[in-house]
């Protein structure tokens, strides 16, 4: 495959995988402190799961992004009716104490070869890097701590995440927002649109998008193909 002037990746089961027992742990904390209506660990695990796939339908239809605060409080709103007041939901100390929980049981490399494939590429190409991903429970100012927690932000000359720029992925104005850092990133280059291309899991948020937008693409670890290829 021939070098790139520029790769942009997603994040989240392209780069990074999360900790079973994050989500398992969660849903404990959420059954003994906001609980009630006595439901289940089980019940609420299943509630986290719904906000997230409602959230997620919701950002790509209109290309916005629901946050994290909100989407915390709708599980929380799920689990209790009517029987628990949000107004007085301490959201700055419970988001605090997500990320507590988060770095206890950390998001993993995807791969044992991940970070070694990122590294061999850069060597390889001179490229710049960039990171465009959707957030959801997790913020990107959180993200980008996991990040430096394996030395992955070493790689990325710029990170874009959906919470902080009020858009989501497929949405087209997110990758021209990466577009114009790359612009910045690479001042004095002129980079065609051939010569970007955006690498992630997801055929509808990454590959298409991308395609529409005239810059390449390329579905991974959803397929037979990894980043693994991006080097050879």
């Amino acid at each position: 495959m021939p070098y790139y002037q520029h790769y942009s990746f997603d994040l989240w089961l392209t780069l990074i995988k999360s900790n079973p027992q994050f989500k398992i742990q969660r849903a404990h904390f959420f059954h003994q402190n906001f609980n009630n209506t006595g439901k289940s660990v089980d019940d609420i695990a299943l509630i986290f799961r719904q906000v997230d796939l409602m959230c997620n339908a919701v950002n790509e239809k209109t290309g916005k992004n629901i946050d994290a605060d909100e989407m915390y409080l709708m599980v929380i709103s799920l689990i209790n009716g009517n029987r628990l007041n949000i107004d007085d939901i301490d959201y700055a100390q419970l988001h605090l104490q997500m990320e507590e929980l988060l770095f206890t049981y950390p998001p993993q490399p995807y791969s044992d070869v991940t970070i070694e494939a990122l590294q061999h590429l850069k060597q390889k190409s001179g490229a710049t890097f960039s990171l465009l991903s959707n957030t959801g429970y997790i913020t990107g100012k959180t993200l980008r701590k996991v990040l430096a927690l394996y030395g992955l932000d070493n790689y990325f000359d710029f990170q874009l995440y959906s919470d902080e720029a009020g858009m989501s992925k497929p949405n087209h104005d997110f990758f021209k927002l990466m577009l114009n850092n790359i612009d910045i990133c690479n001042a004095g280059k002129n980079i065609p649109l051939t010569n970007i291309i955006h690498i992630g899991d997801n055929a509808k948020n990454d590959v298409k998008p991308a395609q529409e937008i005239g810059i390449s693409s390329m579905l991974v670890n959803v397929n037979s193909a990894t980043i693994l290829s991006l080097v050879s």
